[in-house]
Protein backbone atom coordinates (compact mmCIF):
# COMPACT_ATOMS: atom_id res chain seq x y z
CA UNK A 1 0.00 0.00 0.00
CA UNK A 2 1.16 3.70 -0.39
CA UNK A 3 1.18 6.21 1.93
CA UNK A 4 -2.06 7.93 1.03
CA UNK A 5 -4.20 5.90 3.32
CA UNK A 6 -4.99 6.88 7.25
CA UNK A 7 -4.26 3.97 8.66
CA UNK A 8 -6.79 4.91 11.31
CA UNK A 9 -9.58 5.36 8.82
CA UNK A 10 -8.56 2.00 6.97
CA UNK A 11 -8.93 0.35 10.75
CA UNK A 12 -12.42 2.32 11.10
CA UNK A 13 -14.05 1.01 7.94
CA UNK A 14 -12.35 -2.77 8.31
CA UNK A 15 -14.30 -3.34 11.50
CA UNK A 16 -17.85 -2.17 10.69
CA UNK A 17 -17.07 -4.23 7.03
CA UNK A 18 -19.90 -6.69 8.04
CA UNK A 19 -22.75 -3.53 8.28
CA UNK A 20 -21.69 -2.76 4.62
CA UNK A 21 -25.60 -4.31 3.62
CA UNK A 22 -27.75 -3.77 6.63
CA UNK A 23 -30.04 -1.65 5.28
CA UNK A 24 -30.70 0.12 9.18
CA UNK A 25 -26.85 -0.44 10.38
CA UNK A 26 -24.12 2.28 10.20
CA UNK A 27 -23.89 2.87 6.30
CA UNK A 28 -27.90 3.18 6.23
CA UNK A 29 -27.20 6.96 5.22
CA UNK A 30 -25.19 5.68 1.37
CA UNK A 31 -28.00 2.97 1.13
CA UNK A 32 -30.69 5.92 1.24
CA UNK A 33 -28.02 8.68 -0.63
CA UNK A 34 -27.41 5.93 -3.39
CA UNK A 35 -30.18 6.66 -5.81
CA UNK A 36 -29.90 10.20 -6.42
CA UNK A 37 -26.03 9.88 -6.80
CA UNK A 38 -26.97 6.91 -9.26
CA UNK A 39 -29.37 9.48 -11.14
CA UNK A 40 -27.43 11.73 -11.31
CA UNK A 41 -24.36 9.91 -12.98
CA UNK A 42 -26.51 7.72 -15.09
CA UNK A 43 -28.21 11.37 -16.19
CA UNK A 44 -24.83 13.47 -16.92
CA UNK A 45 -23.38 10.36 -19.21
CA UNK A 46 -26.99 10.05 -21.17
CA UNK A 47 -26.97 6.15 -19.84
CA UNK A 48 -23.65 4.44 -18.53
CA UNK A 49 -25.15 0.94 -20.33
CA UNK A 50 -22.60 -0.70 -21.28
CA UNK A 51 -19.82 1.49 -20.26
CA UNK A 52 -16.19 0.97 -18.15
CA UNK A 53 -16.40 2.31 -14.63
CA UNK A 54 -13.48 2.70 -12.20
CA UNK A 55 -15.30 2.93 -8.67
CA UNK A 56 -12.85 4.09 -6.26
CA UNK A 57 -12.83 3.25 -2.31
CA UNK A 58 -16.01 1.36 -3.21
CA UNK A 59 -16.46 0.20 0.38
CA UNK A 60 -18.66 -2.87 0.65
CA UNK A 61 -20.09 -2.52 -2.93
CA UNK A 62 -23.32 -0.35 -2.66
CA UNK A 63 -22.34 2.07 -6.04
CA UNK A 64 -20.82 -0.59 -7.35
CA UNK A 65 -23.88 -2.81 -7.28
CA UNK A 66 -26.06 -0.17 -8.71
CA UNK A 67 -23.62 0.44 -11.19
CA UNK A 68 -23.79 -2.73 -12.52
CA UNK A 69 -27.54 -3.47 -12.59
CA UNK A 70 -27.47 -0.50 -14.76
CA UNK A 71 -25.48 -2.55 -17.29
CA UNK A 72 -22.32 -1.17 -16.80
CA UNK A 73 -18.53 -2.91 -16.49
CA UNK A 74 -17.51 -1.97 -12.92
CA UNK A 75 -14.51 -2.22 -11.14
CA UNK A 76 -14.20 -1.52 -7.62
CA UNK A 77 -11.02 -0.26 -5.63
CA UNK A 78 -10.51 -0.22 -2.05
CA UNK A 79 -7.61 -0.42 0.45
CA UNK A 80 -10.00 -1.70 3.21
CA UNK A 81 -9.69 -5.33 3.11
CA UNK A 82 -12.48 -6.85 4.99
CA UNK A 83 -14.47 -4.13 2.63
CA UNK A 84 -13.34 -5.86 -0.58
CA UNK A 85 -13.84 -8.97 0.90
CA UNK A 86 -17.58 -8.16 1.70
CA UNK A 87 -18.61 -6.56 -1.21
CA UNK A 88 -16.66 -9.73 -3.66
CA UNK A 89 -19.08 -12.03 -1.02
CA UNK A 90 -22.67 -9.53 -2.12
CA UNK A 91 -22.01 -9.41 -5.61
CA UNK A 92 -21.17 -13.50 -5.87
CA UNK A 93 -24.45 -13.92 -4.21
CA UNK A 94 -26.46 -10.96 -6.43
CA UNK A 95 -24.84 -12.82 -9.67
CA UNK A 96 -23.22 -9.76 -10.28
CA UNK A 97 -20.23 -9.54 -12.32
CA UNK A 98 -18.19 -6.92 -11.13
CA UNK A 99 -14.12 -6.65 -10.46
CA UNK A 100 -13.05 -5.82 -6.86
CA UNK A 101 -9.78 -5.06 -6.39
CA UNK A 102 -7.84 -4.74 -2.67
CA UNK A 103 -5.58 -1.42 -3.87
CA UNK A 104 -5.31 2.52 -4.03
CA UNK A 105 -5.93 4.33 -6.78
CA UNK A 106 -2.19 5.05 -7.10
CA UNK A 107 -1.45 1.59 -7.08
CA UNK A 108 -3.79 1.02 -9.56
CA UNK A 109 -3.18 3.63 -11.90
CA UNK A 110 0.81 2.28 -11.94
CA UNK A 111 0.11 -1.28 -12.52
CA UNK A 112 -2.83 -0.87 -15.41
CA UNK A 113 -3.09 0.10 -18.55
CA UNK A 114 -7.01 0.35 -18.58
CA UNK A 115 -8.89 3.57 -19.79
CA UNK A 116 -12.43 3.80 -18.63
CA UNK A 117 -15.17 5.90 -19.70
CA UNK A 118 -16.78 7.20 -16.20
CA UNK A 119 -14.54 6.82 -12.78
CA UNK A 120 -16.72 7.95 -9.44
CA UNK A 121 -15.02 8.39 -6.16
CA UNK A 122 -17.80 9.41 -3.86
CA UNK A 123 -17.77 10.14 -0.09
CA UNK A 124 -14.09 9.02 -0.10
CA UNK A 125 -11.76 11.82 -0.76
CA UNK A 126 -12.31 13.20 2.91
CA UNK A 127 -10.70 10.51 4.61
CA UNK A 128 -7.70 10.34 3.10
CA UNK A 129 -4.19 12.42 3.64
CA UNK A 130 -4.45 13.90 -0.07
CA UNK A 131 -6.80 14.22 -2.46
CA UNK A 132 -5.44 15.65 -5.03
CA UNK A 133 -3.11 12.35 -5.18
CA UNK A 134 -6.39 10.75 -5.61
CA UNK A 135 -7.64 13.02 -8.69
CA UNK A 136 -4.52 13.16 -10.27
CA UNK A 137 -4.31 9.52 -10.78
CA UNK A 138 -7.27 9.30 -11.85
CA UNK A 139 -6.30 11.35 -14.72
CA UNK A 140 -3.62 8.70 -16.01
CA UNK A 141 -6.91 5.89 -15.98
CA UNK A 142 -9.85 8.13 -17.77
CA UNK A 143 -10.33 8.01 -21.31
CA UNK A 144 -10.52 11.16 -23.98
CA UNK A 145 -14.28 12.96 -22.83
CA UNK A 146 -14.68 10.48 -20.36
CA UNK A 147 -16.48 11.65 -16.90
CA UNK A 148 -15.15 11.86 -13.61
CA UNK A 149 -17.71 12.10 -10.40
CA UNK A 150 -16.07 13.35 -6.96
CA UNK A 151 -18.53 13.88 -3.76
CA UNK A 152 -17.46 15.17 -0.44
CA UNK A 153 -18.07 17.32 2.07
CA UNK A 154 -18.37 21.34 2.11
CA UNK A 155 -15.98 23.06 5.10
CA UNK A 156 -17.47 25.76 6.36
CA UNK A 157 -19.65 25.96 9.81
CA UNK A 158 -22.86 24.95 8.34
CA UNK A 159 -21.23 21.36 7.40
CA UNK A 160 -19.41 21.30 10.77
CA UNK A 161 -22.80 21.72 12.66
CA UNK A 162 -24.92 19.47 10.46
CA UNK A 163 -22.52 16.82 9.21
CA UNK A 164 -20.44 16.23 12.72
CA UNK A 165 -22.34 17.81 15.26
CA UNK A 166 -26.05 16.62 14.46
CA UNK A 167 -25.36 13.55 12.08
CA UNK A 168 -22.93 12.04 14.37
CA UNK A 169 -23.25 13.23 18.02
CA UNK A 170 -26.74 14.81 18.33
CA UNK A 171 -28.93 12.12 15.95
CA UNK A 172 -26.62 9.23 15.22
CA UNK A 173 -27.40 9.32 11.59
CA UNK A 174 -23.58 7.95 11.51
CA UNK A 175 -21.42 6.42 13.56
CA UNK A 176 -19.14 8.86 15.86
CA UNK A 177 -16.08 9.91 14.30
CA UNK A 178 -17.06 9.31 10.95
CA UNK A 179 -15.94 12.12 9.77
CA UNK A 180 -12.71 15.01 10.57
CA UNK A 181 -13.80 18.36 9.95
CA UNK A 182 -10.02 19.78 8.83
CA UNK A 183 -10.33 16.92 5.99
CA UNK A 184 -13.81 18.56 4.85
CA UNK A 185 -13.39 20.16 1.26
CA UNK A 186 -15.13 23.15 -0.32
CA UNK A 187 -15.78 22.78 -3.68
CA UNK A 188 -13.04 25.52 -4.57
CA UNK A 189 -9.75 23.00 -3.44
CA UNK A 190 -11.76 20.61 -5.91
CA UNK A 191 -11.61 22.97 -8.57
CA UNK A 192 -8.20 24.18 -7.65
CA UNK A 193 -7.44 20.39 -8.26
CA UNK A 194 -8.69 19.76 -11.53
CA UNK A 195 -7.46 23.40 -12.74
CA UNK A 196 -3.84 21.10 -12.63
CA UNK A 197 -5.15 18.02 -14.71
CA UNK A 198 -7.15 18.20 -18.03
CA UNK A 199 -10.92 17.98 -16.07
CA UNK A 200 -13.15 20.52 -16.91
CA UNK A 201 -15.97 20.97 -14.49
CA UNK A 202 -19.49 19.96 -15.81
CA UNK A 203 -22.12 20.16 -13.08
CA UNK A 204 -22.25 20.38 -9.55
CA UNK A 205 -24.82 20.01 -7.11
CA UNK A 206 -25.63 20.04 -3.69
CA UNK A 207 -26.95 16.55 -1.59
CA UNK A 208 -29.27 17.68 0.87
CA UNK A 209 -31.00 15.57 3.85
CA UNK A 210 -34.19 16.16 5.22
CA UNK A 211 -34.31 14.38 9.10
CA UNK A 212 -37.69 14.10 9.66
CA UNK A 213 -38.05 11.57 6.35
CA UNK A 214 -35.15 10.45 5.86
CA UNK A 215 -34.63 11.18 2.42
CA UNK A 216 -31.93 12.86 0.16
CA UNK A 217 -32.48 15.14 -2.83
CA UNK A 218 -30.41 17.32 -4.95
CA UNK A 219 -29.92 21.18 -4.77
CA UNK A 220 -28.87 23.02 -8.13
CA UNK A 221 -28.03 25.97 -5.40
CA UNK A 222 -26.88 24.91 -2.27
CA UNK A 223 -23.80 22.79 -1.93
CA UNK A 224 -23.07 23.94 1.97
CA UNK A 225 -22.80 20.59 3.63
CA UNK A 226 -22.21 18.01 0.89
CA UNK A 227 -21.92 18.08 -2.89
CA UNK A 228 -21.59 16.04 -5.60
CA UNK A 229 -19.67 17.29 -9.09
CA UNK A 230 -19.27 16.33 -12.42
CA UNK A 231 -15.90 16.87 -15.06
CA UNK A 232 -15.09 15.73 -18.04
CA UNK A 233 -11.61 14.84 -19.28
CA UNK A 234 -11.04 17.19 -22.59
CA UNK A 235 -7.60 15.88 -23.74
Amino acid sequence: MNNNIDNTELDKFNNIANEWWDLNGKFKPLHEMNPIRLDFITEQCSGIFGKEILDIGCGGGILSEALAKEGAKVTGLDPALASINIAKEHAYASNLDISYKHLTIEEFANESQKKYDIITCLEMLEHVPDPSSIIKSCAKLIKPNGHIFLSTLNRNMKSYLLAILAAEKIFKIVPNGTHDFKKFLKPSDIMEILDNTKFEEQRIAGILFNPLTYKFSLSNNNVDVNYILHAKFID
